[in-house]
């Protein structure tokens, strides 16, 4: 893009694109806050917002919807990364509204607890009083997605309607909602996995180790390898455990995310593996997902991310 006598880098115009959203929403909403899992977009989300306002420090907490059934390797890069930045970390469990009776947990081989943050996040919403929530969706992940505008508007009842979202001209947002109602904003949705992981790059950030080859304990269902290690996929017995060099591209429930065949062990492999692909990062390692076209819209509609 030409602005003057000087040029600026795909990864700058998205960059100054997402920090103007964040400084747009920290000036128009009473409490935000921001979802963060310690999952690469999420990481790069905070990055974000610590450059939109430093010196300051950033002006909201970070959540966590915490399904219980997580990668040991996750939780520990997002204790340590939210002690590094200092900022107050909020966590919503869904064992808490199991416990409460809200949520009723799923049976059989193919249980989750990922359906089940729904209303964990929007008790917490409702909670602690939050009216806008920062996620790491991104339009390249699947439909549902792209019809998401970067403000995206709740009801009271925290459900999502495409035909009911506001019109978005350029840069300007619709930031008005009445009392019980919140907005979900979506400062990555023009990046792409690959410019997620450039600017990882370009940034030197550091990400949980499973987001790179390792060998793991895991097994296939569905055509997904499923992991084998911590015990939450409910692995049946015609369904043998082998060991292979894997990654993971995103790090939701172990009970439904797939591991990824792969030798890529740096940053440079990687997205050498990512520019290839031809396969979305939700279609190949996400078992909830598969079920039909519509299963994230479905869910979406009903309040979850």
């Amino acid at each position: 893009m030409q602005r003057g006598d000087y040029l600026l880098s795909q990864l700058d115009v998205l960059e100054s694109e997402s920090i103007h959203i964040f400084r747009e929403v920290a000036a128009e909403f009473e409490k935000p806050v921001l979802l963060f899992s310690g999952g690469k977009d999420s990481i790069v989300m905070l990055r974000l917002a610590e450059k939109a306002f430093r010196p300051a420090p950033i002006p909201f907490p970070v959540m966590h919807v915490d399904t219980g059934h997580n990668f040991p390797e996750v939780i520990e890069f997002r204790d340590r990364r939210v002690a590094e930045t200092g900022i107050r970390l909020v966590v919503a469990s869904v064992q808490e509204s199991i416990d409460k009776g809200r949520v009723v947990e799923e049976k059989g081989r193919r249980a989750s607890r990922n359906r089940l943050q729904t209303v964990t996040l929007l008790d917490a919403i409702e909670e602690h009083g939050f009216d806008a929530a920062f996620g790491g969706a991104r339009r390249d992940e699947e439909k549902a997605r792209a019809k998401e505008r970067v403000v995206s508007f709740r009801d009271e009842f925290g459900q999502w309607d495409p035909k009911n979202q506001r019109p978005e001209l350029w840069n300007l947002f619709n930031t008005r909602i009445t009392r019980g109602e919140h907005v979900r904003v979506f400062p990555l949705s023009n990046w792409t996995e690959l410019d997620i992981w450039d600017y990882v790059r370009r940034e030197g950030l550091e990400l949980p180790s499973i987001y790179f080859a390792h060998t793991r304990q895991v097994f296939e269902r569905d055509g997904l390898l499923l992991d084998a290690q911590t015990g939450f996929a409910n692995r049946g017995d015609d369904e043998p455990a082998f060991e292979a060099t894997v990654r993971y591209r995103t790090v939701g429930d172990a009970s439904c995310t797939g591991a990824v065949k792969s030798v890529a062990e740096g940053l440079d492999e990687v997205i050498e593996e990512i520019a290839a692909t031809r396969i979305t990062e939700r279609g190949q390692t996400r078992a909830d997902d598969r079920t039909s076209e519509a299963a994230m819209e479905d869910r979406k509609k009903e309040g979850y991310f």
